[in-house]
């Protein structure tokens, strides 16, 4: 199997650039609510449009395109997709308000240790947990939406 040979698979183009379109809108679209350029948008999780979402959806859409909806790789294509996009919105975005919270607690108990201990704080209390890991149930519809109009627009050109 060749890297040529991979480039002329439309579900997997599909899918790639599905996530790249993603990631590269997240900058202007946190532009719009910050007004400022955060470029470090591009390689986080999280953040509007959903890229998991994205890529899944596109990857989907192409193979209904290619195989049909009644195929199986369709099926588990769409199951697969539908589990990604419930683990962004629920569970990953959960354990991103879990970190928020282990944060404030180790910042307070951080602070605590300062004034009493202040030569013992340990480098523990000062890291912080990721915060930003899942998205908004907006953030995974609209990548769903970019995704599928990705797929469907490499699947129309695979065909021409």
């Amino acid at each position: 199997m060749s890297v040529l040979g991979l480039m002329k698979n439309p579900a997997l183009m599909a899918s790639l650039a599905a996530t790249v379109v993603a990631q590269v809108v997240k900058v202007p679209i946190a532009y719009v609510t910050t007004r400022k350029w955060d470029f470090s948008q591009m390689t986080s999780t999280g953040g509007m449009p959903s890229s998991h979402s994205a890529a899944v959806s596109s990857l989907a859409t192409v193979i209904g395109f290619h195989d049909g909806t009644k195929s199986s790789l369709f099926a588990a294509s769409v199951v697969f997709a539908i589990i990604v996009m419930y683990d962004a919105a629920g569970i990953r975005r959960h354990a991103g308000e879990q970190a928020i919270a282990l944060n404030k607690l180790k910042a307070d108990i951080g602070e605590l240790i300062d004034r009493r201990f202040a030569d013992r704080r340990t480098e523990l209390y000062q890291q912080r947990l990721k915060e930003m890991l899942g998205h908004q149930p907006i953030e995974v519809l609209m990548g769903c939406i970019l995704g599928i109009l990705l797929g469907s627009i490499v699947a129309a050109i695979s065909h021409a």
